[in-house]
Order: structure tokens, then sequence, then C-alpha cells
């Protein structure tokens, strides 16, 4: 959406069908549209760790951003509180926060290349590669088993897999099927 008063409205008309349980505005602004306990309809066909209807499963958190810039600092700051509390109230661990573009590969590619995922994951919100690894020699098969270990089961080609890995951890990266690219999952620190 160009705004978060547009991204508000759609989110709130029922003949859409598309809703979340929360929008952060670029300004830090916060609403909660759908209690926690209740499904909302943010995320569509997709899978996690061999899961589908992610949305019964999920507590969807939309950010006012288009992807082509960084999310705002006071946006950042609003989102790690809401995750602390969320994952408080669940216990929810580090793994289990992901972004559209990891459950539904090609489908999907929000949060996108701009969001600070490391960010995240350095207060333990969410999961980044292991540090000081020996790189594995690049091959589709040993990482679709990989990319299908921490989480990424849906069934893509091996091109859109790579593309939905990168998205999450090496968005800056372009080219075939690197080492860098198997390290980026070798299991995760949080």
């Amino acid at each position: 959406m160009n705004s978060v008063s547009a991204a508000l409205q759609r989110l709130c008309d029922p003949s859409v069908e598309v809703s979340a349980h929360y929008l952060i505005g670029g300004d830090g602004s916060c609403w909660q549209m759908v209690a926690e306990d209740q499904r909302a309809w943010h995320a569509g066909a997709g899978q996690w760790c061999g899961l589908d209807d992610i949305n019964s499963r999920s507590i969807g958190i939309e950010l006012d951003n288009r992807g082509d810039h960084p999310f705002s600092e006071p946006q950042m700051v609003v989102l790690e509180a809401l995750l602390k509390g969320i994952m408080a109230r669940w216990a929810m661990p580090a793994q289990a926060v992901i972004g559209h573009s990891d459950m539904a590969p090609g489908r999907k590619i929000d949060p996108g290349s701009r969001f600070d995922w490391a960010r995240l994951a350095y207060q333990g919100f969410a999961i980044q590669p292991a540090q000081n690894t020996d790189p594995q020699a690049p091959s589709f098969d040993n990482f679709r088993g990989m990319a299908h270990a921490a989480g990424y089961s849906l069934a893509v080609d091996d091109q859109t897999l790579l593309g939905a890995v990168r998205l999450r951890y090496r968005p800056w990266a372009k080219g075939p099927l690197s080492p860098a690219d198997m390290t980026a999952l070798v299991p995760h620190a949080s």
C-alpha cells in the first residue's frame, strides 16, 4: 500500500478478506485489529516447517513499508517491543518468527530485502546463520535439504527457494548458488 492509512483501510475492509493482528506505521504508531487468539487473514497460501494454514497458526504483523526504503527506527522499536510481548505470552521461540516470503516463496516478497533481520536476531527475536562455519560445496540437493530443515517446506523450484532464502539471509546476493548460501542455512543460533 502507498500509505499506512490506505493499509489500515484495506485491512479493516471485510470485502477484501485480508486482515492482520497488528499494523505498525512508519512513525511507530501501532494498531491491533484482531485479538491474538483469533484468526486473521494475513498469510494466505503457504507452508512453514511442514505445516500449512499459517493464518490459523500465527500472529500477523504488517509493517508500513513499500519495500523500496529502509524500515524506520520508530517502527523497528515498536516491532521489537511487540515481538518481545508476543513471544513471552505465547512461549514462542525465535525460530517461529518468519516473514511472508519465508512461508510463501515466490508468491510473497515481504518484508523484503530492506528489512533488518540481523537486528531482530541480535536481540533474540529471530534466528540468524551460525557464525564461523566451513561452507559446504554448493549443490541444490544439499541446499534443498538444509532449507527444509530450516523450515522452508513449501514445494517450489530451486531458484524460487534460493530467492526466498537470500531474501531472508543474504538480500544483497546475486548469481548462482554459492557456498555462502549453504552457510546461511547451517543450524541457526538465536
